[in-house]
C-alpha cells in the first residue's frame, strides 16, 4: 500500500505515540523494523502517519519497548482500527480543507472539551446567520457555495452534544465574544438566546470573564482543550487566522491546561453567567 498524501491528525498522532516509545526504549527505526521484518523507512513511514499499522503490530512493537501501560496500548491500537467514511465528516473529504475534518474528528474521540474563547462563540454553538456572518466575513471574500458548506459543517459539528452519547463541554467565553455584533443586532442576539439554550444541556458549561475583571490576562486565539482515553493522548487545538495547530507536547499541554484552569477561576459561575448573558441580549 502506498503512503498516505493527506494523513489525518489522529493517523499522525499514532505516529508520533509510537515514535515516543522507541525514543524512550533507546531503539532505533532499524531496529524497530527488524522487529517487524522491514526497514527503517517504513518505520518512519508509520511514525509520520503516513502508513497504518495493525494492532498486532502495534502490541509488538509496545512489548519491544518495554512499555506496560496497558491503556495507553488499547487506546492506540483503537486508532489503528480506524476507517475513513465511517463518520459524517468523512462527506467532507475533497470538499473543505483537511483541518475541517480533523477537528469535527478531535471533537468526537474526545471523552471531554474545554475551550476558552474571546471574540466568538465556539464552533459547536453558533447559529447558522451567525457562522454565516463569519464565513461571509473572511479576506478575500469566498465564494457563495464554499460558505455554505462551511456553514452546513459548523452545524453538523453540534453532534458533539445533541448527540445519544454527548460529550462533557465547557466553554469561557469574554464578555468581548458576547457583545461582538457579527451580522447585526438580530443575529447577535439569536446567537446569545442560544447559547443560554444550550447553556441550560446537562453536559454543558459556559462560563463568562467579565470586563469586570482584574485578575486575568485573557489570550486573543481560541484554545480548545480535548481530553483523550487517555492522558498522552490529550490534544490542544489552536486558531488564528493562518489557520489551526494541534499540539500534543507535555508542555503545551500543562501550559494550557494551567491556562484553562485560570481562566476558569476568572470566570462568573454559570448562573451568573447565564444573567449575564441574558442582559447582553436584552441590550442588543
Amino acid at each position: 500500500m502506498p503512503p498516505r498524501d493527506n494523513p489525518t491528525a489522529r493517523q499522525i498522532r499514532l505516529g508520533v505515540e509510537l515514535r515516543k516509545l522507541r525514543e524512550r526504549a533507546g531503539k532505533t527505526a532499524r531496529e524497530s523494523g527488524g522487529l517487524l521484518s522491514t526497514d527503517a523507512a517504513r518505520i518512519s513511514n508509520i511514525e509520520a502517519g503516513r502508513l497504518g499499522i495493525s494492532e498486532e503490530r502495534i502490541r509488538r512493537l509496545a512489548t519491544f519497548y518495554q512499555c506496560d501501560d496497558k491503556s495507553l496500548i488499547n487506546a492506540l491500537c483503537e486508532i489503528s482500527a480506524e476507517r475513513r467514511g465511517t463518520h459524517w465528516f468523512d462527506d467532507y473529504r475533497g470538499v473543505l480543507a483537511p483541518g475541517w475534518l480533523d477537528i469535527a474528528e478531535l471533537e468526537l474521540h474526545a471523552t471531554a472539551i474545554r475551550t476558552l474563547q474571546s471574540t466568538t462563540m465556539p464552533g459547536p454553538f453558533q447559529t447558522e446567520t451567525y457562522a454565516r456572518a463569519l464565513f461571509e466575513g473572511v479576506t478575500p471574500t469566498l465564494p457563495p457555495d464554499e460558505v455554505e458548506t462551511r456553514v452546513e459543517h459548523r452545524l453538523k459539528r453540534r453532534a458533539t452534544f445533541e448527540g445519544s452519547a454527548p460529550t462533557p463541554y465547557t466553554a469561557i467565553l469574554h464578555e468581548a465574544a458576547l457583545r461582538m455584533r457579527f451580522g447585526g443586532r438580530r443575529v447577535a442576539r439569536n446567537q446569545l438566546e442560544y447559547l443560554i439554550e444550550v447553556s441550560h444541556l446537562s453536559t454543558v458549561t459556559v462560563r463568562v470573564i467579565p470586563f469586570t475583571n482584574e485578575r486575568f490576562i485573557e489570550v486573543t486565539q481560541p484554545v480548545m482543550y480535548a481530553h483523550g482515553t487517555v492522558p498522552q493522548l490529550d490534544t490542544v487545538q489552536i486558531d488564528a487566522a493562518f489557520g489551526g495547530r494541534f499540539l500534543d507536547a507535555e508542555a503545551d499541554l500543562r501550559k494550557y491546561d494551567g491556562l484553562l484552569d485560570i481562566a476558569h477561576r476568572a470566570s462568573l459561575d454559570e448562573a451568573e453567567s447565564r444573567r449575564l448573558t441574558h442582559r447582553i441580549a436584552k441590550e442588543m
